[in-house]
């Protein structure tokens, strides 16, 4: 294809895709129905679906399942062979086929009637087979596929997902599914981290690098590398934090006339560094209070300033707080 513009194709594809959108958007008979149906069930939702039906199922499934419904996906071939057990008559299923007429979803249909679930089927033609034998009814009726030869699931499956995605936003609402609920099924993800990773959760405990306030800075720089920390810890007879030295406070001792290796570490230390006393403080708060002080390394300690652990900057960013 010589001087061939793909962007125009790209443009023309969008298009019919979103034309598909917005002649579904004024045929959503039986989509309140539908709501209603899954929020009065006691089970789970369960997607089953074929071939592009049934990627686009797993998908559904999957964001019903991080948005507050619990679902999960069956193959239909796989159900007649034992994952038909997984479903229980309090569960509900969605049943997607474009044709309505797939052997294997039909073939499962008499089954799930005789467990006495309750079906809703996701097809393009109303008086498909499928669709006659559902409860419910979903249209995913189109004008016509992107693909140039109207044959390759296209349109027809942007609509499958959309129409997925508008359930579990309705259910979303109707259960009043908030951003701490989202962030309870997703504690790895960005949200889950700012909301549930707390500073206890990233502290160093152990093998801290800590020198006793009368140590001389030529003994104190060797623990400090081997601490890896680029920070020391000075304490006293009782263990109480008395000043931390940073690398950068060791750069600009190193400018004062009378510097010597020989005097105490304790004279180049910042003797009122930043501490915090709350284990329990957000991660996400923590470092605000790093970035904000300019500091690479926060102090936790007891009221009496017994050191409990140290949180590092770089832990924090390890760890994708934000």
């Amino acid at each position: 294809m010589k001087n061939t513009n793909y962007e125009n194709i790209a443009k023309e594809v969008f298009e019919i895709e979103a034309n598909a959108l917005l002649y579904a958007k004024n045929n959503l008979k039986n989509f309140n129905k539908t709501i209603e149906k899954i929020l009065s069930i006691k089970g789970k939702v369960v997607i089953i679906g074929v071939g592009k039906s049934g990627l686009v199922g797993s998908k559904i499934s999957a964001t019903l399942s991080s948005t507050g419904t619990s679902s999960f996906f069956v193959h239909p071939t796989e159900a007649m062979h034992g994952d038909l057990g997984m479903i229980d008559k309090n569960d509900l299923v969605i049943v997607i086929s474009y044709s309505g007429e797939s052997e294997e979803i039909l073939a499962l249909m008499p089954h799930l009637k005789r467990l006495n679930v309750q079906t809703i089927s996701m097809a393009g033609f109303e008086q498909s087979s499928l669709a006659i034998k559902s409860d419910i009814f979903l249209s995913i009726a189109i004008k016509k596929e992107a693909c140039p030869l109207n044959i390759a699931p296209t349109s027809s499956t942007t609509l499958t997902m959309a129409l997925g995605d508008a359930i579990a936003v309705a259910l979303m609402k109707a259960r009043d599914f908030k951003k701490n609920d989202f962030a309870s099924f997703h504690p790895g993800g960005s949200l889950g981290k700012m909301l549930f990773v707390k500073a206890r959760n990233l502290l160093r405990y152990d093998n801290l690098p800590i020198v006793y306030e009368d140590c001389i800075l030529k003994d104190a720089i060797s623990v400090m590398t081997e601490g890896k920390l680029g920070n020391l810890l000075i304490v006293n007879k009782e263990t109480k934090l008395m000043g931390i030295l940073s690398d950068g406070d060791l750069r600009r001792a190193l400018r004062n006339d009378g510097f010597s290796l020989e005097n105490k570490a304790i004279m180049y230390a910042n003797k009122k560094p930043h501490i915090c006393h709350n284990e329990d403080m957000l991660a996400k708060d923590a470092l605000l209070y790093v970035e904000k002080h300019k500091i690479q390394l926060l102090a936790f300690t007891k009221e009496n300033k017994e050191i409990i652990g140290v949180l590092h900057l770089h832990d924090l960013v390890e760890m994708g707080i934000k």
